[in-house]
C-alpha cells in the first residue's frame, strides 16, 4: 500500500469503482458515518484510513501520488 489515501482520492475511488458509501463501509469494516467524515476531510487514525484503503485497493482502485490521482483498474 502506498501512503495514506486523501479524502479527494476515496471520493473519486468510491465513484469509480460505482461503491455506495455503504457498501464502502461494508467492505472496509466501517461505519457508513466513518466513510462519511472522512471524505469530509476529519482526522483519522492510519488503521482506519489503512482498512479505507485497502478495501478500494481490493475493488481496483490505483492511488497515485501525483496530483491525488486515482485509476481504477479493469475488471
Amino acid at each position: 500500500m502506498s501512503d495514506a489515501i486523501t479524502p479527494k482520492q476515496c471520493a473519486m475511488a468510491r465513484a469509480g469503482l460505482n461503491w455506495s458509501v455503504h457498501e464502502l463501509a461494508g467492505r472496509a469494516g466501517v461505519h457508513d458515518n466513518t466513510i462519511w467524515r472522512f471524505e469530509d476531510g476529519h482526522a483519522f487514525l492510519p488503521a482506519t484510513a489503512a482498512r479505507i484503503q485497502a478495501a478500494l485497493e481490493s475493488g481496483g482502485a490505483v492511488f497515485l501520488t501525483v496530483d491525488d490521482g486515482v485509476q481504477i483498474k479493469a475488471a
